[in-house]
């Protein structure tokens, strides 16, 4: 495009501007009336919900941390055991399991969960520890210490 005076050159911005406005108006496609066709509106409500998705992402994962920590509690305290013990215990024994499996593991297998608080438990009455003085030792579990 051929300019023949300086007043066109800068009243044309090109392409680039339908770019960008055609950015904004696909991310405000679903809203409803002026927000949706005027691109003041639109870039203002764009922008906001952008700023609400960034925090909604940290929060989740505040959220779903705080769930699994309230799953943990209330599995360790079905089995009679503090969840400090049972991530001593096992950790003692070499069992490296984060908190989302252990909560995963508490949901949808108890049998494994109950198996993995005895081992916590023995071992955690085996090391003296004090928050398991008063427990008493699970039968189901042979540890090289409990063996005569």
């Amino acid at each position: 495009m051929v300019f023949l005076s300086l007043n066109l050159l800068a009243r044309c911005r090109g392409p680039d501007e339908f770019w960008r406005k055609r950015k904004i108006f696909k991310l405000a496609a679903h809203y409803l009336g002026r927000r949706r066709n005027c691109y003041s509106l639109a870039i203002r409500s764009v922008h906001r919900a952008l700023v609400f998705a960034t925090q909604g992402r940290r929060l989740k994962k505040i959220d779903i941390k705080e769930l699994r920590e309230q799953r943990l509690q209330a599995a360790t305290n079905e089995h009679g055991i503090n969840f400090f013990t049972l991530k001593e215990g096992l950790t003692r024994c070499n069992i490296l399991l984060n908190r989302k499996v252990l909560a995963d593991l508490s949901i949808w297998e108890p049998r494994s969960f109950k198996a993995l608080t005895d081992i916590a438990c023995t071992r955690a009455k085996q090391d003296h520890l004090k928050c398991v003085v008063n427990n008493e030792v699970p039968q189901t579990v042979f540890v090289r210490g409990l063996i005569k």
